[in-house]
């Protein structure tokens, strides 16, 4: 068996298999394997080059933690974390987090707030329309909270636009809700007894945790598991099917071969089975929002807000440069020395994807307006660590089911060949661990079925 990709997918899929008991070999292009997850220590400081945190939306994600002895390594968020922001008028403001909450809040005026109560009453859209998120919200909700709470939130998570995204491929339990309830305030309230029977949570309410040494802990012990399997600094370039093995050139040959891959990588390879090619070129038609990671360390005095919550979100109707700022020294301890704090800013997306190819001095100076502006950030910062992604993330864009089912037909048709990961399977670093593991279970059975 082998795996192509050494991204959390790919370790993800390899770690299971092998607690399966099936060998499999794990090829990365790159010198490390984990991918986006790259953790930097110095100066008493923890930056993330990646994601921030993981989302507990799975049962699959405490076993991995605790099948590779991370449990006592784990450090969940401080209580003084749970409040997140929308920026309005130039200041944050707290989301509201109860309904009470919601009708005494500023974030929205008094006629959105009468426009939601209509929400119940919304007739539900055709069960095969396909809306953008856009579209979806403004007939449920109105188009107040597209701006100060889906606009922020899409470039938050997807660094896209509600305007191009797939509410039925970019948020899919939003899109069921809807048909099964027909209202969203209504699946709020009866869907919290279905996730609970399921063992699954909501995102809005999942725990979120990292490591005491960062993210990287979790690709750094699945590198270790898996180090006699991991093959680095090998790029595999061509797969040959005949007489039911997959031949990769010089790096032998397997029974099955998973792909792990981003979109534009498994567009460039050459895939032949019994002599006919596979041609995954249409996959390069997946955008990916490029994005860069600005991780400042400040004085604490140098910071006028107190930084009691997750982060603040800036809406694209405030005219601000970036997409929002995670306050990342509230969320765990350890991020920064006594007396300093450290912001992680974002930048750039489908919003402003010009930004990106800027120097890090000038994305700098970027994030550094709005966290004058916003934040009250005076003084330069104690630290600086400038990560651009220029394909950061795949966007589930309307249209989007023709790739998924590309990839799922192809799985069908072509005997020990799989796909897995982020543009397939959902772009949160939850999605692709699931998405490893998932990858997985199907391999075991093909192969139980086979034997």
């Amino acid at each position: 068996m082998a795996i192509i990709g050494g991204g959390i997918t790919g370790l993800t899929a390899a770690f299971r298999l092998k607690q399966r008991g099936i060998p499999a070999v794990l090829f990365e292009a790159a010198d490390r394997v984990g991918g986006v997850i790259q953790t930097v220590r110095e100066g008493g400081y923890l930056a993330e080059c990646g994601p921030n945190t993981i989302l507990e939306t799975s049962p699959l994600i405490g076993e991995l933690i605790e099948a590779l002895g991370l449990g006592d390594r784990r450090i969940d968020t401080s209580e003084s974390a749970g409040n997140r922001y929308i920026v309005r008028d130039k200041r944050p403001v707290k989301l509201p987090d109860s309904p009470l909450g919601f009708l005494a809040s500023p974030l929205f005026s008094c006629r959105a707030k009468a426009r939601l109560l209509a929400e119940p009453f919304i007739r539900r859209a055709p069960a095969d329309a396909e809306e953008s998120l856009a579209q979806f919200v403004r007939r449920r909700v109105g188009r107040e909270f597209l701006e100060y709470a889906i606009n922020p939130f899409v470039a938050g998570v997807y660094a896209g636009a509600p305007e191009t995204l797939s509410v039925r491929e970019a948020f899919p339990k939003l899109h069921a809700v809807e048909q099964r309830y027909g209202s969203l305030i209504l699946g709020q309230l009866l869907g919290a007894r279905e996730r609970k029977r399921s063992g699954s949570v909501s995102k809005q309410n999942a725990p979120k945790f990292s490591f005491d040494h960062g993210l990287e802990t979790l690709t750094t012990a699945l590198g270790q598991r898996l180090k006699e399997q991991i093959r680095t600094g090998q790029a595999i370039g061509r797969l040959t099917r005949h007489n039911n093995t997959w031949s990769l050139g010089q790096a032998g040959e397997y029974s099955a071969v998973l792909l792990a891959l981003p979109a534009f990588r498994l567009a460039e390879l050459q895939l032949t089975h019994e002599a006919k090619p596979i041609r995954l070129s249409m996959l390069a038609d997946i955008r990916y929002a490029p994005v860069a990671s600005v991780v400042l360390g400040f004085r604490r005095e140098d910071v006028a807000h107190p930084l009691d919550g997750f982060g603040a979100l800036n809406p694209e109707v405030e005219q601000l440069n970036s997409l929002g700022t995670i306050f990342s020294s509230s969320l765990f301890p350890g991020r920064a020395p006594l007396g300093q704090v450290l912001l992680t800013s974002y930048i750039g997306g489908l919003r402003a994807p010009h930004l990106v190819t800027k120097n890090p001095d000038e994305i700098c100076e970027l994030v550094m307006e709005d966290l004058r502006i916003v934040l009250g950030v005076n003084g330069e910062p104690t630290s600086r660590h400038v990560f651009v992604h220029r394909r950061a993330i795949p966007q589930y864009d309307v249209g989007f089911g023709r790739f998924k089912a590309f990839m799922n037909e192809l799985e069908q048709k072509v005997s020990g060949l799989y796909f897995a990961g982020h543009c397939r399977d959902g772009i949160s670093l939850t999605d692709s661990i699931v998405s490893g593991h998932k990858a997985a279970e199907r391999i075991a059975e093909d192969r139980k079925q086979t034997d």
